[in-house]
C-alpha cells in the first residue's frame, strides 16, 4: 500500500483497517516523509524526493508542450565521477530507493523464473533474461513517446535519453492555439465545417456542446443543460440560526503544499498554525475574540480550533487551512519532530478521540537547527472528522463541510479531534444512494472519452458480461 503524506478525509476508518490484519495483513508505507499511516505499518521503506528519484514533469504554463527529465542528483555525480552505480538507493543518503526500481525489483522477487507471467514486463529489452534498468525504461520512453525528440537528439549526435540528460527538457511545440481548426483527414475523428474536415473538441460530436448527450446518456438527463445546482452547502441547506456555516477546509496558505513541506524546517518555521478564519461579523454575533477557541462539528464529529476574526472571509463561512496538524504518538526515534505534535488515540466502539500530549518544542538532532525551534503549534488536524462525500455524478470528495460553530465546551482541548466512524459509513451510504448506477450506451462504465491523466485500457470501462 503506497502511503499518502495526508490523510484523505474518512472519519478514521483508515486507522481501524490498518489494525486489522484480517483486511490489512501486510501494510507496507512507501513515502517520501514521515507520516501518520506510517504508525500503523509493518514496514517503513524510505522513496525519494525530487532530488532522488528519475521522473518526467510536465505541466500547463504556457501555450505549448514540453517534457523536462528529473534526475537523482547524487546518483548522477556519482556516474560522472566514473562509478558504476546499478539502484539510486546505492548513492541515496539512507538508502532511499526510487519506486521506479523497487517495482522492477520487486516483480522480479516475486516471479524469479517468469513462471508467474510477470518477470516478463520488467525484462530488459536489450538483453534478454536480464533484469530492466532506469536507463532502458527513459531511454525506449525517450525514443518512441516524445515527438520530435529523437531528431533533435541526432542533430547533436546525442541519444534522445542523452540528450535529457544534458540538457533537462525539451520543448514539443509552441505557440499552441486553435488546435480544433487543424485539418484532418479521412476516417480520423473530427467535425465538418464549411466543407472542411478539422479536429475539433474532445467531445462525442467534436464541436462544444451547450446540450451534452453524455450526460442524458449516463442517467442525468436533467444536468444535460449547464445550470445551477443546489450543492450540500447551499445557504438552503443551512440553519444560521442554530450557528450552521460552511466549512472551507482546502484552502492554502501560500507557504505550504500540503503536509509535505511541513517537513521544510523553513516553511514550517513561518507557517506553524491554522486558525478558523470567522468573518469579524460573525465573530461579534457568537462573542469571539481573538485566540477563542472553537468547536467545529461536522456530522460524525468535531475538532478544536483558534478563531481568528478576519474581513478576510464572507459571511456565513468558516475557513481552516489544511496544511497543518500532523501528529506522532512516540517521542522515541520519531522522525517527525520538525511539525508533528506529540498525541495519544482514545478509541470506544469506533468513537476516536486525538488529543495532544505536547507541543513542538528544540530537540536534539544531527541538525543543529532542530535545537533552535522557537515555536509550539503544530495545527489541527481537521479531516479526521470529515465524512466521505462521493459527488453522485463524479465520485470526487466534496470538500466543503456543513458545520456547526460554538465556543468550545469545558472538556475540549486545543487540537482536539473526535470522531465516530459509526456515523461515518452511515454518511457515507447515504451519499452513495444518490449515484444513478447503471450502465450508458455500450455498457460503459463511464464516458471513455472525457480527458484524464491516465486512461486505462478501453476493456476497463466496460461492465463484464454475464
Amino acid at each position: 500500500m503506497v502511503n499518502p503524506v495526508w490523510t484523505y478525509p474518512d472519519g478514521a476508518t483508515w486507522m481501524e483497517v490498518l489494525r486489522d490484519e484480517s483486511k490489512v495483513g501486510l501494510h507496507i508505507a512507501l513515502t517520501p516523509t514521515w507520516n501518520e499511516t506510517a504508525w500503523f505499518a509493518d514496514y517503513v521503506l524510505p522513496m525519494g524526493h525530487a532530488s532522488e528519484r528519475h521522473d518526467t514533469v510536465s505541466m500547463e504554463t504556457h501555450a505549448g508542450r514540453w517534457l523536462s527529465f528529473r534526475q537523482p542528483v547524487l546518483r548522477v555525480l556519482a556516474e560522472k565521477q566514473g562509478q558504476r552505480i546499478r539502484r539510486t538507493f546505492e548513492v541515496n543518503p539512507g538508502e532511499v530507493w526510487e519506486e521506479a526500481e523497487l517495482f522492477v525489483e520487486l516483480s522480479w522477487r516475486i516471479d524469479p523464473d517468469g513462471s508467474l507471467g510477470i518477470r516478463k514486463f520488467y525484462e530488459s529489452p536489450e538483453r534478454p533474461g536480464e533484469m530492466l534498468t532506469l536507463n532502458e525504461y527513459y531511454a525506449w520512453m525517450f525514443d518512441h513517446s516524445v515527438p520530435g525528440l529523437p531528431e533533435a537528439a541526432a542533430k547533436e549526435g546525442l541519444t534522445p535519453l542523452q540528450f535529457m540528460r544534458k540538457y533537462g527538457a525539451f520543448a514539443i511545440d509552441d505557440g499552441v492555439y486553435e488546435q480544433h481548426l487543424k485539418p484532418v483527414a479521412g476516417d480520423a475523428p473530427g467535425v465538418t465545417v464549411d466543407g472542411l474536415r478539422r479536429t475539433g473538441f474532445p467531445t462525442p460530436s467534436r464541436k462544444l456542446e451547450f446540450y451534452s448527450q453524455t450526460a442524458a446518456d449516463y442517467g442525468w438527463p436533467e444536468q444535460a443543460v449547464p445550470g445551477y445546482i443546489h450543492s450540500h452547502v447551499h445557504p438552503e441547506r443551512l440553519n444560521r440560526a442554530a450557528g450552521e456555516f460552511v466549512l472551507m477546509p482546502n484552502f492554502r496558505l501560500p507557504t505550504l503544499i500540503h503536509t509535505r513541506s511541513g517537513n521544510t524546517k523553513w516553511l514550517n518555521e513561518i507557517s506553524h498554525s491554522n486558525p478558523i478564519w470567522v468573518n469579524t461579523r460573525d465573530a461579534r454575533q457568537l462573542g469571539l475574540k481573538m485566540g477563542d477557541l472553537l468547536r467545529i462539528s461536522t456530522e460524525i464529529g468535531h475538532f478544536i480550533g483558534k478563531a481568528w476574526p478576519t474581513e478576510g472571509i464572507a459571511p456565513g463561512v468558516v475557513g481552516c487551512s489544511h496544511h497543518m496538524g500532523r501528529w506522532r504518538l512516540a517521542n522515541d526515534n520519531a522522525p517527525s519532530k520538525w511539525t508533528a505534535a506529540l498525541a495519544e488515540l482514545h478509541e470506544d466502539d469506533g468513537k476516536w478521540l486525538l488529543r495532544q500530549r505536547e507541543g513542538l518544542g528544540p530537540f536534539e538532532s544531527s541538525d543543529p537547527d532542530s535545537r533552535r525551534i522557537w515555536w509550539s503549534d503544530a495545527g489541527v488536524h481537521q479531516n479526521l472528522c470529515f465524512p466521505v462525500q462521493p459527488d453522485p455524478v463524479s465520485g470526487m470528495h466534496c470538500w466543503h463541510q456543513k458545520v456547526t460553530v460554538e465556543k468550545a465546551h469545558t472538556e475540549d482541548r486545543y487540537r482536539d479531534v473526535f470522531v465516530d466512524t459509526n456515523k461515518s459509513h452511515e454518511v457515507y451510504k447515504r451519499w452513495l444512494a444518490l449515484t444513478r448506477p447503471g450502465p450508458g450506451p455500450d455498457g460503459m462504465r463511464r464516458p471513455y472519452w472525457l480527458q484524464r491523466p491516465y486512461r486505462p485500457a478501453i476493456e476497463a470501462f466496460s461492465y463484464p458480461r454475464r
